[in-house]
């Protein structure tokens, strides 16, 4: 099965460059969408061949997510045991033997200021990922706002103390990986620089001064299922770029 995840920084900014075109064309089973940044009624959900389940926040304008599938789930859960859901941020289908997990996590903001509840999320969360997974396979998917490793980022020195690269938030991810998750781009490209974000300052895309903040994980049962996964820096539209999983299911 094909996995696309893409954090379009609004949707209905994205559909107007090129959006719908590329949805057509990768002809995913599953594509999970991340700051959307409407709500619903605001734009037409309707994809032939596709169920949608949508995750707006309560702020207008701000965060969202959004999952179009070819497959009917089971059951449909948005944020964590209805808490975090304020701004949108988790979709979780669940399907006979595995659960995918949209999300879109926080950003720590400038000077650190969200740190702190960054942490929070990202504690409550792990501890969601692995009930789940303690049930059935878990993919999770989206934008997880941090650079892991040096190789996942330009410009790791200058870097250090800004959101997405603090010590704070790249310990919290290897914690996740370390409860018996893969992160599975780097799991087959062990020595790979590809990045999926790019500022919209200093002509940074341009120059591919970028950061691989958008992710496929696994939990550790699905590793021999990977196929493939990929990183579409060519694709334009938003500040991040769209990423692919096809995984044998």
């Amino acid at each position: 099965m094909k996995f696309v995840s893409w954090n379009v920084n609004g949707i209905r900014a994205c559909i107007t460059k090129g959006f719908d075109d590329f949805f057509k064309a990768s002809n995913a089973d599953f594509f999970s969408i991340q700051e959307t940044k409407c709500q619903e009624g605001q734009i037409d959900l309707t994809k032939d061949g596709y169920y949608s389940y949508m995750n707006s926040a309560i702020k207008k304008g701000y965060s969202g997510t959004l999952v179009y599938t070819k497959h009917k789930p089971i059951n449909v859960y948005y944020g964590i045991h209805d808490t975090y859901n304020d701004e949108g941020r988790i979709i979780t289908l669940e399907y006979d033997n595995f659960y995918l997990v949209n999300v879109y996590v926080p950003n720590s903001q400038e000077e650190l200021k969200r740190l702190d509840y960054r942490m929070q999320f990202e504690d409550d969360f792990r501890l969601y990922l692995n009930e789940l997974k303690s049930k059935k396979s878990v993919i999770l998917c989206g934008d997880l706002n941090v650079a892991h490793e040096r190789i996942d980022i330009k410009n790791p020195d200058a870097n250090v103390r800004n959101a997405g690269f603090s010590i704070e938030e790249r310990n919290k991810f290897t914690d996740l990986l370390n409860t018996g998750f893969i992160d599975t781009y780097r799991y087959m490209n062990p020595t790979t620089v590809k990045y999926s974000w790019w500022s919209y300052r200093f002509n940074a895309r341009a120059n591919n001064a970028g950061w691989r903040i958008d992710y496929f994980v696994v939990s550790n049962d699905m590793k021999d299922k990977i196929k493939n996964t990929e990183i579409l820096n060519e694709i334009y539209g938003s500040d991040h770029c769209p990423i692919t999983l096809e995984i044998d299911l």
